[in-house]
């Protein structure tokens, strides 16, 4: 039974904003527990998000594939498994979430609603990070769902960010969405305005070279398998 898309926005709004609390809350609580030991607050922030996200894409994955990062539904698009119109209206959605998490993290821990991050990003180093990083996240949802593995993506994608908060010097945000969300939020997990446009511009390009990495790896798979992102939602079931 095809899942009605309001349901599939609910879903990825929804998603978005618990990704954006977990990502942002746990940074800041990382750094009022540690406030002297950066090592320790990204160990713990990173862990966090990589557990979190584990759980998160478990939760939503049925209904909507669990994407909550435009690049991940551009992606799929781009091989045949989501429409496009489906892709264009999960971007707002997946923004809002992620801004509307950013809010609630920064009054959970009893700050402002809205604190506009003054932390620069916007390096060389940086940018090259978040190609890196965003090319490695497509690869790791995309040659998982075009092998027929999609059931190990969930552990697969919260491992492979974890990693990447440490391997790369921009903490791996690789989603434009996120990006965006954590610019307004002036905590430990926070990206300068800025800095953002240059993070989502190394996102699309990563998300691009990846789409192309997954062609020459992985051909001629067709598009009901292409589609199979994250979870497969309830409307794909025996087919990330």
């Amino acid at each position: 039974m095809e899942q009605p898309l309001p349901r599939k926005l609910v879903a990825e709004c929804l998603g978005s904003l618990l990704l954006a609390a977990l990502v942002i809350g746990s940074g800041i609580a990382a750094q009022r527990l540690y406030p002297d030991d950066t090592g320790l607050q990204l160990t713990e922030n990173a862990a966090a998000t990589a557990a979190g996200l584990f759980a998160v894409i478990l939760m939503f994955g049925p209904v909507s594939g669990a994407h909550f990062n435009p690049v991940v539904s551009f992606v799929d698009a781009a091989f045949g498994g989501l429409p496009w119109r489906q892709a264009f209206a999960y971007l707002p959605v997946q923004v809002t979430g992620c801004v509307s998490g950013a809010v609630l993290a920064n009054l959970m821990f009893s700050g402002s609603a809205v604190t506009i991050s003054a932390t620069h990003r916007a390096t060389v180093a940086h940018g090259l990070s978040e190609v890196v990083a965003t090319v490695g996240l497509i690869l790791v949802i995309f040659s998982l769902a075009r092998s027929g593995r999609t059931e190990r993506a969930p552990a697969a994608v919260g491992a492979y960010i974890g990693a990447a908060y440490w391997f790369t010097s921009s903490t791996s945000f690789a989603n434009p969405a996120i990006t965006v969300g954590r610019m307004f939020s002036d905590t430990f997990a926070g990206i300068a305005p800025s800095s953002a446009p240059a993070f989502i511009a190394a996102q699309l390009v990563g998300g691009g070279l990846a789409f192309l990495l997954v062609r020459v790896l992985y051909p001629g798979v067709p598009p009901s398998q292409a589609a199979d992102v994250l979870v497969p939602p309830a409307n794909r079931v025996g087919i990330s």
